[in-house]
């Protein structure tokens, strides 16, 4: 790095604290770090970048669980798929790994059924001992995705549901009448 960036400069265009005095210098010091990136980038491992990968996918997940997120989309499913393509090279060796069927992994993967609680309680076991010498990881993860995907699931589907329930739905003895202000 240059010492360009010590001159501080709070132009809103590179930043609340930027740093460079000029947006030539700005870029050339983007450049370089890019640079480094890749060089580094380059020289890891196979088995680095997995724990690394390994490590973003927690990391979105606990995300994803801190969200009040209320759209329909399948979480659970492409989280899975992650996890799977990021330890295996075939998808058949997890689900063997795991005692399922590759068929049933694949019903799960694509969205045509949902997961039964031994396969989630089989792939925290799994991902349990995967994650043990990457970094520390909540095994319930994999429960609190899937229910927070449900939630979120039926509260965008709301519109669609509500409506016919709400007429099969009584309150036959109110403990406070409406409009009443107890004293």
């Amino acid at each position: 790095m240059t010492k360009a960036y010590r001159n501080s400069n709070t132009d809103p265009e590179f930043g609340v604290d930027s740093r460079y005095p000029s947006k030539t210098a700005y870029q050339s010091e983007a450049t370089a770090l890019m640079e480094a990136r890749l060089e580094r980038m380059i020289n890891m491992s196979k088995d680095q970048v997995i724990r690394a990968k390994l490590m973003q996918l927690k990391f979105k997940m606990e995300e994803f669980i801190k969200q009040p997120v209320y759209e329909q989309h399948y979480f659970f499913s492409e989280f899975l798929q992650s996890y799977v393509d990021i330890i295996y090279s075939k998808r058949t060796v997890f689900a063997k790994d795991i005692g399922t069927t590759p068929v049933k992994l694949s019903q799960i993967i694509n969205n045509h059924r949902p997961p039964q609680d031994d396969f989630i309680l089989k792939l925290m076991i799994h991902s349990e001992r995967i994650y043990k010498d990457v970094c520390e990881f909540q095994k319930e993860i994999w429960y609190q995705v899937y229910f927070h995907e449900k939630l979120c699931n039926t509260m965008s589907t709301q519109q669609e549901w509500k409506p016919k329930l709400e007429q099969e739905v009584y309150v036959s003895e109110p403990i406070v009448k409406y409009g009443e202000n107890k004293k």
